[in-house]
Parts: structure tokens; sequence; C-alpha cells
């Protein structure tokens, strides 16, 4: 599973879904990829904060790939499938959190391919975020797909026909392809008009879609309280401002337009391409509080 900060990771979902499953699980440090290469700290820079101990420390943007700290012999799925809520009992799943690197992105995804050669991973789970055209108050919209066609009948999933400007996540895919290891995406749409704010409903609908998959459990911990507190404290700011209540209006009538049953699955493909080819990609640092009405 794999999530990366940055222009992948609108309201911080990705990364803190694929974080929550990582802490469910006994993983261990299998890759720390050297920072200096890849990372322009004028970008992306260090942070000072406090250990446990009280020490300042700094914290350098970099990626690491974690892994089981014991594996059991043989590849292939060795564990049984936990009831909901219950703590992930897998023991052949891999991690990769990091920032999405500033340059020599070839070189930076070569390392990773080396290192999930060598761990035997037989898929790779890509997890991103977009800012969109959605509204606080329905479902957070995810869309799964996948480039190799065997994945696509056994999951039954689509094929993305997106075609544009990409984030590593796409070099990575494309990278693991080219040898043999086939991948699927699964993004979810944050609203675009609350894009500082990390986005805890939209890491749920993550990992519901990722347990929908990969057919496993996540616990949930606080995500739920904290989505629906979310979206109430987005509720409180709207009831502030006749403009941001008025353009949240006008988003819940599209998106019902798109649920509603007359709507077709080309419909809903357009409007998600729509929403792929928006500004200047998925994680818009420059996008507005909120959108005024036409």
């Amino acid at each position: 599973m794999v999530a990366f900060e940055g222009w992948n990771d609108a309201g911080e979902a990705a990364t803190n879904a694929v974080r929550m499953v990582k802490d469910a699980l006994p993983l261990v440090p299998v890759l720390d990829i050297d920072p200096e290469l890849y990372m322009d700290y004028q970008f992306n820079r260090p942070v000072v904060g406090t250990d446990e101990h009280g020490e300042k420390r700094l914290t350098w943007p970099g990626a690491t790939m974690f892994g089981p700290a014991r594996r059991p012999r043989g590849r292939g799925v060795a564990a049984e499938t936990p009831e909901p809520g219950e703590r992930i009992d897998r023991n052949n799943i891999f991690v990769l959190l990091g920032t999405e690197p500033s340059r020599s992105w070839r070189g930076f995804v070569a390392e990773i391919i080396d290192a999930a050669l060598v761990a035997d991973v037989e898929g790779v789970v890509l997890l991103g975020a977009m800012l969109a055209d959605v509204p606080h108050t329905r479902p957070i919209s995810t869309f799964a797909s996948s480039d190799d066609a065997d994945v696509r009948a056994e999951l039954d999933l689509e094929r993305s026909n997106y075609e544009g400007p990409v984030g590593i996540l796409s070099v990575l895919s494309d990278a693991a392809a080219r040898v043999g290891i086939p991948s699927v995406s699964i993004w979810a749409s944050v609203p675009h008009y609350v894009h500082n704010a990390p986005s805890p409903k939209a890491t749920l609908a993550l990992l519901e879609k990722l347990e929908s998959i990969l057919d496993i459990a996540v616990p949930r911990g606080d995500i739920e309280a904290e989505a629906s507190a979310w979206e109430s404290g987005i509720d409180a700011l709207a009831n502030d401002d006749e403009d941001m209540a008025a353009y949240i209006e006008q988003l819940e009538k599209a998106r019902d337009t798109v649920d509603s049953p007359e709507a077709s699955g080309e419909a809903i493909a357009r409007e998600f391409e729509r929403y792929l080819r928006r500004g200047e990609g998925p994680g818009r640092d420059d996008a507005p509080p909120w959108r005024p009405k036409d």
C-alpha cells in the first residue's frame, strides 16, 4: 500500500489512511530512501519537533517502506480475514509512506521497485486524494481503477482514461507494471473549499474502499468521530457565510444529479474525468476556501 504527501494527497486523506494500516500491523522499516538524492528542502522543508524525552529533533522529508517483522514462508495470504473492526492479521502486507520527491523520479522509483522485487511483492495499491467540486455533506466519492486487465476482471474495476499531468503514484504504477507487478489506484474526492484542513471523512472513504478490494478490516479508532466533527465544523462555517452556503447547495444539486438512478455510467465517468482535469491537479495549493457562484 502506497501514499505520498503532496500533490497526490489532498486533505492528507491518502497518507492518513495508509498510516492507519501501518499502525495496525507489526511492521518494521525495510527501506529508507536517502532524501538528499530526491528532495528539495526549500520546497519540502525539514520539521523540528520534541521527542518523548523532551529533546528537539529534526524530521526530514523522505520515504520509508515498512514490511512484516516476521513473514511466513512462501507467497500469498497467510492469515484469515478478520471480522469487521478487528485488528488486521495479514503477514504479507508492505506499506510505503513518504513525501513526493522533487527530482530524479526514475531513480527514486527504481529503488522502490528493487525493494518490492526482493520482498516478492505481488501487487501494489496506490492511494490518492484530489480536490474536486464535491459537497462535504454527501458521501465522499472514491474511484478505483487498474491498467491490468486481469485485475480489472477479478475485482470488477474500471480502467482510467485520464490523460494529463501525473504525480509520483502514476510513475510508480508504470514502473511496477514494467516488471510484472500489477497495481490498483484508489482516489478520493475532497471538497476544494476546505483544502487547508485534513479530511478524516475522505480518509474513512479510502479505508472503506481499500477494505472492499483487499478483503481486510482496518481498526477505525477515532476516525468516524473525527469525520463527523469535520462535517459539523464545515456546516457551522457555511451557516455564517451565505455565499459559501449557496455554493455548497449548488454542489449538492450537481452531486444528487450524478447519483440519481437516471445517471449513466458514462456520465459519472465524465464527471470524474472533469474533476481530474480541473486546475493544476489533485493537490492544488492555490485553491480558494470556497468558490462563489458564477
